[in-house]
């Protein structure tokens, strides 16, 4: 089995890209940062999603040695000029929690009228390989933020984000884990990508018996 370690130590990104791979019916292993020998992690210092979703790709592969996928997202308010952005994982500062970022957010926005609550979240995912070939896509999950957080499900900023592409009013922490892989951003993206990693790290398929 071919493996393809996820430059991350989140285990809900880790368990959701997992989920996609194995809908996709691959057979490829992905596994975590703390499945492999632990490294510094990179400066995020690029202007783009996809900039320090490559940048985290690269440093995986040439830290363990396996090719590597990156994912760098973020929600984007389009009231606070598409802010957090790529800074949404360290919007309260140095010491930036799940829950501090939430809360501070939610400070910012609690005011906002309904028509100014729009909002997304993005998601840039990069392949790089051992051969140094880069894959990446990017999608999007349309919606609008709400000013009390809902649900206990999911990471991040979901328990105030409600998806438009949905039957419902649901928050993203609220869906299931099904439900939210369907329209999520990080969903969208692993599914645009998957083919084009199975094809990297499984190489060209011969089909045994045929004349």
């Amino acid at each position: 089995m071919s493996r393809v370690v996820l430059a991350s130590h989140n285990r809900a990104k880790l368990a959701e890209l997992q989920r996609v791979f194995e809908a996709a019916g691959s057979d490829v292993e992905i596994v975590g940062l703390s499945d492999v020998a632990s490294y510094e992690p990179p400066e995020e210092t690029g202007t783009t999603f996809v900039d320090n979703a490559l940048i985290k790709a690269r440093e995986a592969v040439a830290r363990t040695g396996l090719p590597a996928l990156a994912d760098d997202s973020g929600i984007e308010v389009d009231a606070l000029n598409r802010m957090p952005g790529i800074r949404s994982a360290r919007w309260s500062g140095p010491q930036a929690t799940d829950e501090k970022n939430l809360r501070l957010l939610l400070d910012q926005t609690f005011d906002l009228p309904p028509e100014r609550c729009t909002a997304r979240f993005v998601c840039a995912m990069a392949f790089v390989g051992v051969d140094g070939a880069v894959i990446t896509r990017t999608a999007t999950m349309e919606g609008r933020v709400i000013g009390q957080p809902r649900g206990h499900n999911g990471f991040g900023y979901d328990p105030m984000f409600v998806p438009d592409d949905q039957d419902g009013e649901l928050t993203s922490a609220e869906m299931t884990p099904a439900q939210k892989d369907a329209i999520s951003h990080r969903g969208q993206a692993v599914r645009a990508i998957v083919p084009e990693v199975v094809a990297q790290v499984t190489g060209p398929r011969t089909d045994e018996g045929r004349a």
